[in-house]
């Protein structure tokens, strides 16, 4: 293999520098294996070059030679520069192989040595490129890499778009690379072969960017990482660079600052930046430090020549349009970034002095006044706060814990209310945003300096309010905050509350739980804190509603006493919530999705990022319910893309997504799913939402055909509820679940007793649509017992039943049992399809994918037996398979690969794998092949 020198190292680049790459990547690979070519495009520092280098390393393993050459813009007026980096060390091998005229003028264009030009030996350099190009290919693949094609000279661009293009069926491939800011990638696809894919690389979203720095070792805050994501637009380089100096830089940017740019980044724009005049920097300056700029703006604040100004930026190309709107706007976030790090602290105070006034919106004005204002101004820090309330009740929380660390900074020591308080309030807006790193570290600095018992407690309840479940992280916490509180009512309130999650999330102890939440709520009660007494009631109602406890609906009652707190209403822990929960459980989903749909449209517009996450798995739920499958798949994705930005509720969201995918998306991403939000649980020591994985991952493993392991994380589910405290079967719905997975690995008289008991509770607690899935689970019991009779009617009675409830997918796997029941076969091929009709209707109504394949594989048409020769030993070794194993050495036989055989009888890739693996120790045999020998050659002829 042809190598050039600097393309002998290894290739393989830092797996960090891949992240979010793996849609580029897909689409790259699907292309090369195809024989085809590629050009990745986008802008400088989004990771073309990592791509390139990664495709290059993989492909070029399987070429006989591999041409490569990197172009750099100081070299790009040489003529056949980059034709010398790719052929050049080619030369020797393929010149024989040349006509002389075509050799000649080849090897003056690579050497140097004599006068060659396009215009003077054009035809002849443009075959000679073809025939090296047609020669190494003869001898093995040819795989031609060449990065920031932006600054390939233009002759040799010109040659290899000439040769690309007639290359044919001749095995090269070409990966190549060039940049596009903003421009088409048109021009590039000269140089490469008509079938050029071309595949741009985009920027990183935010949790991608997290992803990045975090593998580099810089552990940021997630408000730093936004900061980050924004600056940079989501440049994996400028990320990088931007983590890099706010790591190496004890102090960080101080409220309503933008991020520090390093010297690496300033000079990137710089030069355009000293292109300008004067007055047009200081225009520009004013748009930086401002939040959304328009002409009108720049005039009101006194830059009279704006439109002038404005003008000579964007011919620079610093400004872009602005296509939702008149505001000026930077081309790129770096560059106001840089513009505002490169002005001097002066320049900056001017500019927020003049858009103090300028602007129109009194969140803005305070805002520019805060940061014109150098110390303390007791008027500044009122009007800041006064704005952070504003902002709070139009739901931009975000702004809002801005505005008050703002607050904070121009408080005087000794006024009222304090620096600390304007800090503990910010602290809880970033709560409320999702942002609790931030909310954490605010909390932590107030506890290092405040002695003031209220301020101390309240620190105390954000530092735990942050750790979310993983409650087992701030235990040290409790004592402290008890001696904080001392004998004060409202203070010992807000720990109980606290306390009373913790016995439900760490110990696991519902009826604990459900006393802390009492008297909680009784000590709120006399410290007169309305608020966190109806927070506590409402716990207290939904723990009982989970628990099964009859005081449920007297709890409710009190929490909806007037008078009402707007807040506890729509919170994901206040008394809407408990109403959802107990509606739900209730089987009045009509109801119940009218409720959540409420909440959630609520709390988005409040900007409560927890209530949101929370709010989105209840409307998730309850599509799933309903039978919605498709509805319900996209809210969970939604709840889980939330949750994994912001770092709230991961483990309930993968929970539920999982849910959602083994009922209506994909069973594999399902399963994974599962296994994350069981690990993650077992991980935090969150008992309550373990129980619930576990359930996830018992249906997902149902769903798969895994029977066996649907057996072992339901009885694990089972288990933990019982520890728990929990009686209702409403909770988790597992109990259907857990007997049909039994009747299939033949536990009958287990499956029996989970029905026995759960249908006690089910009965106390008027719980219907259990009670109708249990029938569900119990006729598959008859059935599997030799009572086809009394099993039909009980199906078509749980069917007709959970219709009326309108539980849309448990009503489908109804129709399911009752026609596997009628087919007279186990789920497996058989040749009835009719009796299949029903359920395939009705899971196609609720786009329910996983178990209408389902479905699909009970219908295909088993294949024909072929008769065998009765002598060989062989044929009594395939005689005493085990059903399933010859169902999966039949598909075998077919030719059917291991997805293929799974797709078709609705097990899981592992479980054919396993299947196989006995069928092979079972034959004495040891690969699919010897299976189809074995079976033809003792086929009659």
């Amino acid at each position: 293999m042809t190598v050039r020198r600097d393309f002998q190292e290894s290739g393989r680049c830092r797996s960090d520098l891949l992240i979010g790459r793996d849609e580029a990547l897909a689409s790259a690979r699907e292309q090369l294996s195809r024989g085809g070519s590629v050009l990745l495009h986008g802008p400088a520092g989004i990771g073309k070059s990592v791509v390139l280098r990664t495709l290059a390393a993989e492909y070029g393993e399987s070429a006989r030679t591999v041409l490569r050459c990197s172009a750099t813009e100081s070299e790009s007026h040489l003529p056949f520069l980059a034709l010398a980096d790719l052929l050049g060390l080619a030369l020797d091998e393929v010149s024989g192989r040349l006509p002389v005229a075509q050799r000649v003028a080849l090897e003056s264009a690579l050497t140097g040595r004599g006068e060659s030009t396009l215009q003077r030996d054009g035809l002849a350099l443009r075959l000679a490129v073809l025939s090296a190009l047609r020669a190494l290919a003869a001898k093995g693949p040819v795989l031609v890499v060449a990065d920031d094609l932006q600054w390939l000279d233009t002759a040799s661009t010109e040659l290899l778009g000439f040769a690309a293009r007639r290359l044919g069926d001749t095995p090269v491939r070409m990966v190549f690379a060039g940049r596009t800011d903003g421009q088409e990638y048109d021009r590039y696809l000269r140089a490469s072969t008509p079938d050029t894919l071309a595949v741009r690389v985009n920027p990183l979203n935010r949790t991608q960017v997290e992803t990045l720095l975090r593998h580099r070792g810089y552990d940021l805050p997630r408000s730093t990482v936004r900061e980050i994501h924004s600056t940079s637009a989501g440049n994996p380089l400028y990320a990088l660079e931007l983590g890099r100096a706010l790591a190496e830089n004890p102090a960080p940017p101080r409220p309503g600052e933008p991020l520090p740019v390093p010297t690496s980044l300033r000079a990137l724009v710089l030069s355009r930046l000293e292109m300008l005049s004067d007055d047009a920097r200081r225009t520009l300056l004013v748009v930086s430090a401002g939040a959304r700029p328009t002409l009108d703006l720049l005039h009101a604040a006194g830059r009279t020549n704006a439109e002038a100004e404005t003008a000579q930026a964007a011919a620079l190309g610093l400004l872009a349009p602005d296509p939702e709107g008149p505001a000026v706007r930077f081309a790129h976030p770096l560059v106001s970034a840089a513009l505002y790090a490169e002005a001097g602290a002066q320049e900056r105070r001017a500019a927020h002095a003049a858009l103090s006034t300028a602007a129109s919106d009194p969140i803005e004005r305070a805002r520019h006044l805060a940061l014109a204002t150098d110390g303390t101004d007791p008027e500044v820090a009122a009007r800041l706060a006064e704005a952070a309330a504003l902002a709070r009740d139009r739901g931009a929380p975000t702004v809002a814990s801005s505005l008050g660390l703002l607050a904070a900074r121009h408080t005087p020591a000794d006024s009222v209310p304090n620096p600390d308080e304007h800090r503990l309030r910010a602290a809880e807006d970033a709560i409320t945003a999702g942002e609790l790193d931030l909310a954490r570290d605010i909390a932590r600095q107030v506890l290092a300096r405040s002695t003031v018992p209220a301020e101390r407690v309240r620190a105390w309840i954000i530092v735990i309010d942050t750790a979310g479940h993983a409650m087992t992280e701030v235990d040290a916490v409790f004592p402290q905050a008890l001696a904080d509180a001392g004998d004060d009512p409202r203070l010992l309130a807000l720990i109980h509350y606290q306390l009373a999650w913790r016995a439900l999330l760490v110990e696991g102890d519902f009826a604990e739980c459900r006393e802390e939440a009492a008297r909680a709520a009784e000590l709120a009660e006399r410290g007169g804190d309305r608020h966190m007494e109806l927070m506590s009631l409402s716990f207290q109602a939904q723990t009982e509603t989970l628990m099964g406890h009859p005081d449920a609906p007297a709890t409710i009652k009190r929490a909806l006493k007037e008078p009402q707190d707007p807040q506890v209403t729509v919170h994901h822990n206040g008394i809407g919530s408990a109403r959802f929960r107990w509606l739900i459980m209730s089987d009045q989903l009509p109801e119940a999705r009218a409720t959540i749909t409420t909440l959630l449209r609520e709390v988005r517009r409040r900007g409560s990022v927890e209530s949101e996450v929370h709010f989105l798995r209840g409307l998730a739920e309850t599509e799933l319910r309903c039978g919605h499958c498709g509805r319900a798949l996209d809210v969970a994705r939604e709840s889980l893309r939330v949750a994994r930005d912001t770092g709230i509720g991961e483990v309930a969201s993968a929970m539920l997504a999982a849910l959602a995918e083994a009922s209506g998306g994909d069973v594999d991403r399902a399963l994974a799913l599962a296994k994350e939000s069981v690990e993650h649980a077992e991980e935090n020591g969150d008992l309550m939402y373990l129980s619930r994985a576990q359930a996830a991952l018992g249906y997902a493993r149902l769903v798969a055909g895994d029977a066996p392991g649907a057996v072992q994380s339901l009885r694990r589910a089972r288990e933990l509820e019982h520890d728990l405290g929990v009686d209702d079967p409403a909770r988790g719905r597992w109990q259907g679940d857990l007997a049909e997975a039994l009747v299939r690995v033949g536990e009958l008289d287990e499956a029996q007793e989970v029905i026995d008991v759960s249908r006690g509770h089910a009965l106390r607690l008027g719980r219907e649509s259990v009670l109708a899935v249990l029938d569900r689970a119990e006729a598959q019991v008859r059935a599997a017992r030799g009572e086809p009779e009394a099993a039909l009617a009980q199906l078509a009675s749980a069917q007709d039943r959970l219709a009326k409830l309108g539980y849309g997918l448990e009503e489908a796997r109804a129709a399911l049992a009752l026609a596997e029941l009628r087919a007279g076969a186990p789920p497996g091929p058989t040749r009835a399809s009719a009796p299949y009709d029903e359920a395939a209707r009705l899971f196609r109504r609720s786009r329910a994918l996983p178990w209408l394949r389902r479905v699909d594989a009970a219908t295909v048409p088993a294949p024909a037996p072929q008769p065998l020769v009765r002598q060989p030993q062989a044929v009594a070794a395939l005689d005493g398979l085990a059903a399933m194993e010859r169902q999966v050495a039949a598909l075998v036989m077919e030719g059917a690969t291991n997805r293929e055989i799974a797709g078709r009888l609705f097990i899981s890739v592992k479980t054919v794998e396993a299947t196989l693996t006995r069928v092979y120790r079972k034959l004495g045999i040891r690969s699919r092949v010897d299976i189809v020998r074995l079976a033809a050659g003792h086929h009659t002829n």
